[in-house]
């Protein structure tokens, strides 16, 4: 399929003389196609609109198919250690769950670049086709099988939801600039709705019917919500007439003191991010907690973590997105050290909702921040999938290196020292790209009053 022409309505139209006459609209254009690539005409956003709604509604249910699938990976962490595959360790099924959600973020690398190129109904109708062959192909493993749950839901899933992710991302930005900020926390909101619903119906059902049939379940929901989902979204841009080549974009970026901060930062801070989500239903269950709790332990994580992913979206252009971003972060942190403590009901209760904001905080501004960091619309995917490229080596380790750290003997403190550690590690180098980022605003406002001066003068 191809993107879809320029539209028609003069909101929409990329050049900025709209009330002008046929020919001073033909000599405009004619200037602006002799302008640089690196120097594009200033685009005009409708910010909002039935079409740009639309891709909001169906971006947010990819979102709960993809991240929402993976962030309920703890309910099969527990099942898969506990019942169906008893033969391997719990460090060796989290690659299960940390493939998975690495490969979601891996694939961006290519996939941005595909969108800014105009492939995106390539790229979100072949990655539906492929997570849908991949959950139902996770229907037909076999217990104590670990290879088949790994083929089909840690890798083929995982790159079918990487080929869905960052497209669905971007294709907001061509609706939205003001704000782009409450339009994307809405979008990242889909995944924590996911993560709500599809536990509840995996632990209902494995427990009570096996786990083939909360397989097909899973499958069958996943199956419709995707086919709305990429009925619903539509490009309103055509692809930029010359891209940036790839070796040009990362000197151009790794040049950007802020940007490779903020990089480093989400690299760091995600080895310790997925701790609580891939673990906090286990740790309830061997502390003695009943199945009521335990259950639900990751729910209630879920549903607080849907109120901090749209929150901000409310308080970004006022506190500003990476201040809000690093302030979430900070609160992971602080509450993944905390569950060395947690031993009774009230305490994982506690966790659960403390995380739960505190991660959709940091989650729903991931791409807002990476976005913020473009010099113009040709370079935000670009920009948002080296960014989740290099986060994606976090989710890929933190996992496993945690459940080597708990050991079959259980040892709780050891995972959660090392996954808060490196989250305030990731924190502090947050707090080195606000100094940066700050600085650069103050520069750039010398500048400019310099410049006025120079006018009046």
């Amino acid at each position: 399929m191809s993107h879809s022409p320029e539209p028609k309505n003069p909101v929409e139209k990329e050049t900025s003389s709209q009330a002008v006459s046929e020919t001073d609209a033909s000599a405009s254009n004619n200037e602006m196609k002799k302008e640089s690539p690196a120097n594009p005409p200033p685009l005009e956003f409708p910010e909002g609109g039935f079409a740009g709604w639309a891709t909001v509604l169906g971006a947010f249910l990819v979102q709960f198919c993809g991240f929402g699938y993976s962030a309920s990976f703890g309910v099969y962490q527990a099942y898969y250690t506990t019942v169906y595959i008893t033969n391997e360790t719990a460090s060796t099924i989290s690659w299960i769950g940390g493939v998975n959600a690495s490969m979601s973020i891996f694939i961006g690398l290519i996939s941005g670049r595909l969108f800014d190129k105009g492939y995106f109904y390539h790229m979100v109708w072949g990655g539906a086709v492929l997570d849908i062959v991949c959950l139902w192909l996770l229907c037909l493993a076999k217990p104590d099988s670990f290879y088949q749950n790994f083929l089909a839901q840690g890798l083929g899933c995982g790159i079918a939801q990487g080929m869905m992710y960052l497209p669905c991302i971007a294709v907001v930005s061509h609706y939205f600039r003001q704000r782009r900020a409450l339009a994307m926390t809405i979008v990242a909101s889909g995944s924590s709705m996911g993560s709500i619903i599809q536990p509840i119906m995996l632990n209902n059902l494995l427990n009570t019917n096996g786990f083939k049939t909360a397989a097909v379940a899973n499958a069958a929901l996943l199956t419709g919500i995707l086919v709305i989902a990429c009925a619903l979204m539509r490009t309103r841009l055509p692809p930029p007439p010359t891209l940036m080549p790839f070796k040009t974009a990362i000197i151009k970026f790794s040049k950007d003191g802020a940007y490779v901060m903020g990089c480093l930062g989400l690299i760091i801070f995600s080895i310790g991010y997925y701790y609580p989500l891939f673990y906090i239903q286990l740790d309830a269950e061997k502390h003695g907690l009943s199945s009521h709790i335990n259950f639900y332990v990751l729910v209630i994580l879920n549903v607080f973590s849907f109120l901090g992913r749209l929150s901000p979206g409310f308080l970004a252009n006022k506190v500003g997105v990476p201040n809000l971003i690093t302030m979430g972060m900070f609160g992971c942190s602080v509450v993944m050290i905390g569950m060395i403590g947690a031993k009774s009901v009230g305490s994982f209760i506690v966790i659960a909702i403390l995380y739960g904001y505190c991660a959709g905080t940091f989650i729903s501004l991931a791409n807002p921040l990476l976005a913020g960091f473009a010099t113009d619309q040709m370079e935000v995917g670009a920009r948002m999938g080296i960014g989740f490229t290099l986060s994606g080596i976090g989710a890929l380790v933190g996992g496993s290196i945690e459940g080597a750290l708990l050991t079959t003997e259980y040892v709780w403190w050891k995972p959660a020292v090392f996954s808060g550690v490196f989250a305030l590690a990731g924190v502090a180098i947050m707090v080195v790209m606000l100094i940066m980022i700050y600085e650069r605003k103050k520069a750039k406002a010398k500048a400019a009053a310099a410049a006025n001066a120079s006018e009046k003068a």
